[in-house]
C-alpha cells in the first residue's frame, strides 16, 4: 500500500517519472564530471560561474576542469583523490544528498554502470504502452459507432 501511495505522490503530485533505488558505492564518479544547471540552462561561461560562486556557497566547492558542447564541466574540490570519499560528507550540500535526480536524464545524462544507484520508472513502460493501446482501441470503437 505504501508503495502505491509513494508512486501516486511522485507521479501525480510532484510530476516525476523516475525514482531512485539502490545505494551509493562510494566510487566518486558523480563528483568528477559535473554539469551545473542553473535555472533552465547548463552553465556556459566562466563569468556566469564566478557570479554564482559569489551568490551561492555550493559553487565555491567546484572547480572547472573543462568545457564541451553542453557546457562547463566541473569537479568537486571536497572529493579526496586517494580515497574517493567526500571530505565533508556529513555536511554535504542538498544537491549531493539528492543525487541522482530525474533532471540528470532530462539533460541527457546517464549513471555509470558501476553506480550503485538506479533510476527506476515510477510507472513501468509496459503499463504506459498498455494504456496508450487501450485509449487507441476505445477511439477506434467510438469512430465505428458514429
Amino acid at each position: 500500500m505504501w508503495d502505491s501511495l509513494r508512486k501516486f505522490f511522485l507521479s501525480k503530485i510532484l510530476r516525476k517519472h523516475y525514482w531512485r533505488t539502490g545505494k551509493c558505492k562510494g566510487c566518486g564518479m558523480c563528483c568528477t564530471h559535473i554539469y551545473v544547471k542553473h535555472f533552465k540552462h547548463v552553465l556556459q561561461d566562466e563569468k556566469e560561474f564566478k557570479r554564482l560562486q559569489y551568490l551561492h556557497k555550493f559553487y565555491a566547492d567546484l572547480k572547472i576542469i573543462g568545457k564541451d558542447e553542453l557546457g562547463l564541466i566541473f569537479e568537486c574540490t571536497n572529493l579526496d583523490p586517494e580515497t574517493k570519499r567526500c571530505k565533508i560528507h556529513f555536511w554535504r550540500p542538498g544537491i549531493c544528498r539528492r543525487y541522482p535526480q530525474e533532471e540528470l536524464f532530462s539533460m541527457g545524462g546517464t549513471l555509470s554502470d558501476d553506480c550503485g544507484y538506479k533510476m527506476e520508472p515510477i510507472v513501468p513502460f509496459a503499463k504506459v504502452l498498455e494504456d496508450v493501446e487501450n485509449k487507441q482501441r476505445r477511439k477506434r470503437i467510438i469512430r465505428k459507432l458514429f
